[in-house]
């Protein structure tokens, strides 16, 4: 027997523009101690479902129609104090941010205490010690002492694990995970997805999780279930859907995840692919990096985050900086676009040694076009009141001495070159979906012509078919323009099929360096095995067989 069953789930939004049908006709179950994924791209309405059942939808939205039950309780007709009450005790959620999960002026033992206050788990002389027992069951180190931590003392894995301890405190039998490893580097990733998968099984859980990385369905999940566009197109055992999708677009979502021997025109596809660019590698370095280092000051203690790091970036090549959050490679980064002081060491761009001019003075200095970035958020690195016009036109009108007018054709020149429509230039950042935003900082970061572009886990966020866009975006780019490229990011699969070379780091030094392939295939350090063993890859589809159950299935 079922523990959850929706059927024919509908669910609408009222909006300035009219009625917003976001799912329809959406049905499954989920059996006692089964784990079922939900898996789709951005706006498939996958979190809408989970919010839908959990009845927390947003001001505006409505259940139009559908059953969903329960253990046997009726979720429709359920009252709001019976839902309140089932919310936390019998269905839990761990959301997609931690931090914004957090209550960021409380601490995370309190925030522990109140759930089981609220439903009954806990009084009050024992709350702190039921509190702390939570955090040990995710596997915090010191919970005790942690325990009167803020979230803005945590790292972004420590502010996952509270939200999970949170999500169990109650002895919950239904367990939905949106999105739970969002933003997390590989092993984090891996380490948390472990640490659920291993209390559900504990506690004989239910589970839903919710997902756009194929790679983690596939390796934590019994069923899938694939969403677009509001609907339910496929669903079935786990590994059999991605062994041999049915329908077309679960056969798009499983192309377009990068997974070793795959290449980057094969991420798209056939239609859109086009032949893959020439690699023009120069023997010259651009940018030499010399015994790089960074410490910093903290409680008067000497904290080195960068030690003696070095490397070369050739003419016209791209180089992966790999490794996980904390590793030193965004503080190395930084400081090769000098937002940050070195404490000692050279960073030669083109026979110059950066380093000497200090970061405050380099926000205009000439030599500034040459290196631009991509940051990681695209949504949180453009001014929202800004049009993507203004976004891309402000390095022009700060450092390209341009007029209005030959902005203006640069602009529209530059949205052609990246494929961003140009109607679109004159919307605001919330009006543009994750691909268009990161389109829009591309643009912005290419601008001046710059002979080196930092990419700062650029596709992180995306949904993997407009992750394998701008991938081969930037390959053409690339190509086109003659640039190199310094990739950082903690996603080994991605950095192949952009890089020439990975450079691999580790508690702010360099564990291993060496071309792509021979790192990717016979890595030299037990740390960059690590990494690439806690990548989740999902199995290589096999090419669709032509029937009539397979036509049905797709049409």
């Amino acid at each position: 027997m079922a523990l959850l069953d929706i059927k024919d789930l509908a669910v609408a939004f009222r909006t300035r523009r009219g009625t917003v049908d976001a799912v329809r006709g959406v049905s499954f179950s989920v059996a006692r101690g089964e784990t079922l994924a939900i898996v789709g791209e951005s706006g498939s309405g996958k979190s809408v479902t989970s919010y839908a059942l959990m009845r927390i939808l947003d001001a505006g939205g409505s259940i139009k129609a559908g059953d969903m039950t329960y253990g046997g309780v009726d979720l429709r007709k359920a009252s709001e104090r019976d839902m309140a009450d089932l919310r936390g005790r019998e269905i839990s959620m761990i959301f997609q941010n931690p931090r914004a999960a957090l209550n960021p002026i409380r601490k995370v033992g309190r925030q522990i205490e109140d759930v089981l206050l609220r439903h009954g788990r806990a009084t009050r002389q024992n709350a702190r010690a039921r509190a702390i027992a939570a955090l040990e069951a995710v596997r915090i180190r010191d919970a005790a002492e942690r325990y009167h931590a803020y979230p803005f003392e945590l790292s972004g894995g420590m502010c996952q694990r509270i939200v999970i301890a949170l999500a169990l405190a109650c002895d919950p039998k239904l367990l939905i995970a949106d999105e739970p490893t969002t933003g997390l580097d590989v092993t984090t990733q891996k380490a948390v997805m472990d640490l659920v998968a291993e209390l559900i099984r504990e506690r004989q859980l239910s589970a839903i999780l919710i997902t756009h990385d194929l790679g983690l369905a596939a390796a934590y999940c019994d069923r899938v279930a694939v969403m677009r566009n509001g609907e339910l197109v496929e669903q079935g055992d786990a590994r059999a859907i991605f062994a041999a999708p049915r329908h077309p677009y679960t056969r798009k979502l499983v192309a377009a995840t990068p997974r070793h021997g795959v290449g980057v025109r094969e991420l798209l596809p056939p239609e859109l692919r086009t032949p893959v660019p020439v690699n023009r590698t120069g023997d010259r370095a651009l940018l030499s990096v010399r015994n790089l280092t960074k410490t910093f000051e903290r409680d008067g203690k000497t904290v080195h985050a960068v030690r003696d790091v070095s490397f070369d970036i050739l003419e016209s090549e791209s180089v992966g900086l790999v490794g996980e959050s904390g590793c030193g490679k965004s503080t190395t980064s930084a400081m090769i676009m000098r937002l940050l002081d070195p404490t000692s060491g050279e960073i030669l761009f083109a026979g110059d040694d950066l380093a000497l001019t200090p970061s405050k003075n380099f926000a205009r200095d000439p030599r500034r076009a040459s290196l631009q970035l991509v940051f990681q958020d695209a949504t949180d690195s453009l001014n929202p009141r800004f049009t993507a016009r203004d976004c891309i036109a402000d390095p022009l009108a700060r450092l390209g001495g341009l007029g209005r007018a030959a902005r203006r054709d640069r602009i529209d020149e530059l949205a052609d070159l990246v494929g961003l429509p140009r109607p679109l230039l004159d919307r605001f950042p919330h009006q543009l979906s994750g691909g268009q935003k990161a389109r829009v900082g591309i643009a912005r970061a290419i601008a001046l012509e710059p002979k080196l572009l930092i990419l700062d886990e650029p596709t992180a966020a995306l949904d993997v078919s407009i992750q394998a866009v701008v991938l081969n975006l930037l390959v053409d780019l690339k190509e086109r323009l003659g640039m190199s490229y310094l990739f950082v990011s903690h996603d080994l699969h991605v950095v192949r099929l952009l890089c020439d070379r990975i450079v691999v780091m580790r508690g702010g030094e360099i564990v291993e360096q060496g071309p792509s392939e021979r790192v990717m295939t016979a890595p030299a350090s037990d740390y960059t095995r690590s990494l690439l063993a806690a990548v989740p890859t999902p199995p290589r589809s096999d090419p669709p067989a032509e029937s009539a159950t397979t036509a049905a299935a797709a049409s």
